[in-house]
């Protein structure tokens, strides 16, 4: 067998092995959680509708993500700067490059986590209309909001409105060595957002996006389908006039109304196509 099979091999080991751990964690913590500040009481995570297609995303997307993450850094390298050795590609993005790699690894995180958030807020309103809709309509045709929704991303919205985003920062010279504090943060707070609690965290809504605040962006385009696209800093939303929290109000529904949309993830990962 060759090597690259094998490095792929490899890759998707070392994926599943970190998301494994991270998933029992955080169904530990939601469980608990929801089970005291439920934003939409019921029934409990484990019994949602479709719970076996969001667990094939949750171990589906991060192995799909970091493979294409790779793929395209090399190729960058290799079209942008003229590297194709290994070594020296290792050494190019080990520590970053140029004058952003200078910086002190906590500012090129917030760095990081607020130009991306920018790029992500206007790419998420892209896929919001026209022919982009087809692919965002599979994130947001879960009726059962829960945490390990969060991971319900078509290859496509995921290639062009997640991996690109972090393939450019870190071409820009941004050392890869933020993900140690990155990664876990946004794994988190991704969850966070999507999980059934009826947090608002107070004044924070304005910092930082909250479940109540993204379980809006969820529900339809009367009640809020089109508003709250920022993923982490709700600012976004606030400087371009897309930001909706109502007083003394909690989201109830969610899901599109389109009902073609297969439940099984083979038949969502087709869907796009056949529009």
């Amino acid at each position: 067998m060759s090597s690259f099979p094998m490095e792929v091999i490899e890759v998707v080991g070392q994926t599943i092995a970190k998301v494994v751990p991270v998933t029992i964690a955080l169904a530990l913590v939601f469980t608990v959680l929801s089970h005291f500040w439920a934003c939409n009481p019921g029934k409990p995570w484990w019994r949602k509708r479709e719970l076996i297609t969001d667990i094939c995303y949750w171990f589906l997307v991060p192995v799909f993500a970091r493979i294409f993450r790779i793929g395209l850094l090399v190729l960058g390298a290799a079209v942008v700067f003229n590297i194709h050795e290994v070594d020296e590609l290792i050494a190019f993005y080990d520590n970053g490059h140029g004058p952003l790699s200078q910086l002190p690894l906590l500012v090129q995180a917030l760095l990081f986590l607020v130009a991306s958030d920018f790029m992500l807020y206007w790419l998420h309103r892209m896929f919001h209309g026209g022919g982009f809709w087809k692919y965002h309509a599979i994130h947001h045709s879960s009726e059962d909001l829960e945490w390990i929704s969060a991971a319900r991303f078509h290859p496509v919205n995921l290639f062009i409105g997640t991996i690109l985003v972090d393939v450019i920062l870190l071409m820009a010279g941004i050392s890869p060595n933020i993900m140690l504090w990155v990664g876990p943060f946004t794994t988190f707070h991704s969850a966070f957002v999507h999980a059934n609690l009826n947090w608002t965290l107070g004044p924070l809504k304005y910092v930082l996006a909250t479940p109540v605040f993204h379980r809006w962006h969820h529900t339809s385009l009367e009640e809020g389908g089109n508003t709250n696209f920022a993923g982490t800093f709700p600012l976004w939303d606030i400087l371009f006039g897309t930001f909706r929290m109502p007083e003394n109000r909690l989201p109830d529904n969610y899901g599109v109304n389109d009902q073609d949309i297969p439940a099984e993830i083979g038949g969502q990962l087709a869907y796009p196509f056949r529009q």
